[in-house]
């Protein structure tokens, strides 16, 4: 491990890419709910372990899900997705003591070698959005130690990133906002073109494709995994908003504008296909106003997709059947994540595949 780091050598250089979500996976990562009052209002606990457990279990079906957590609570975990009707075997449990649960975030972003088949970690600096959310010093040391525990070699990635901040289509192209790519609160010492040109060396794609901001509501200033996503390396799911007196229809708009403009490494125009967000989650008082729910922030997992849900029946079911139209040869699943996008997220901001 680490023998890669040591040459001084990044990612491309090396002959690694990350891979597109829709490839192989060996597992999917979570970072089980730690037990801190701020999260939650401190009254869901007990309901946000069971919807972890209901997560994990609907992972173990199709594949192995590894969880970050203290080991003194590992016992109680596997209770949990035994309840849940997990598959035993396929949940793995991991001494790593964390922050929060944003395992999308402060996970390791993994990269795969084209000749050899080899998985490495990328170790992004994490600072939990800006420095919103302290402390985060055990989230920004996880991908260290997943590396140590698989075996890894890992690269440095050289900068703040967040993996819920980036999407890619596995031709090349990488999709992301200015909104928290250019952010101060970042990287304040790195220019526009300095940013891409990390991006390119530690996640070995070409092209760095730009969108202005996020959606209301967002503590991460945007993140892309809440506004588009690609289902293929042509075919983009983009969130549209047709109320127009939201916010984010104007917004929403300005993104499918920039989304249409794109060329894929052909030279054509992608299809850019709408979703539209579900009506607006609130929760009076909370301290945030408007939930950023949106129906993209899908996981793929081999032979499925779980999909959030908002006790929508019909926004929910329109959703869902778009989305078992673009992966027809994968089981899609429903996941009611209401409660849990009250923290800010839903399944993909508290996940992270590792590719076979």
């Amino acid at each position: 491990m680490g023998l890669l780091q040591g040459r001084c050598m990044n990612v491309a250089d090396a002959g690694f890419a990350m891979p597109p979500e829709w490839s192989p996976q060996t597992a999917v990562w979570l970072s089980w709910p730690v037990d801190d009052p701020r999260h939650w209002g401190g009254a869901k606990q007990a309901l946000i372990w069971r919807k972890f457990a209901e997560i994990a279990a609907a992972i173990s079906r199709f594949e192995p899900v590894r969880i970050n957590a203290p080991e003194v609570a590992h016992r109680a975990i596997a209770a949990a997705c035994g309840q849940a009707l997990a598959v035993p075997e396929r949940v793995e449990l991991f001494d790593h003591a964390h922050n929060d649960v944003w395992c999308r975030d402060h996970g390791p972003i993994f990269v795969k070698h084209a000749q050899s088949g080899e998985v490495a970690v990328t170790d992004w600096g994490f600072n939990a959005w800006g420095g919103k959310f302290p402390p985060w010093d055990m989230d920004d040391a996880i991908p260290g130690r997943i590396a140590a525990a698989l075996g890894m070699a890992r690269f440095d990635g050289g900068m703040i990133l967040e993996g819920g901040a980036i999407e890619i289509n596995g031709a090349g192209q990488l999709l992301t906002t200015e909104a928290v790519m250019l952010n101060l609160n970042r990287n304040p010492d790195l220019t526009r073109q300095e940013i891409e040109q990390r991006l390119r060396d530690g996640l070995g794609v070409a092209e760095i494709l730009w969108l202005r901001q996020g959606i209301e509501g967002d503590d991460t200033d945007g993140h892309i995994d809440d506004l588009a996503r690609f289902v293929d390396s042509q075919t983009l799911l983009a969130c549209a908003e047709r109320n127009h007196h939201s916010p984010n229809h104007r917004i929403l708009d300005e993104n499918r504008a920039r989304l249409k403009s794109f060329l894929d490494p052909r030279g054509r125009p992608f299809e850019v296909l709408d979703i539209p967000l579900p009506e607006a989650c609130e929760v009076p008082g909370w301290r945030l106003p408007v939930l950023p729910a949106s129906y993209v922030n899908f996981l793929i997992v081999n032979g499925g997709v779980l999909v959030p849900t908002f006790r929508q029946a019909k926004n929910d079911g329109h959703a869902l059947g778009l989305i078992r139209e673009l992966f027809s040869g994968r089981e899609v699943l429903g996941i009611d994540c209401l409660d849990l996008v009250e923290e800010g997220g839903t399944l993909h901001c508290i996940s992270q595949q590792q590719p076979a």
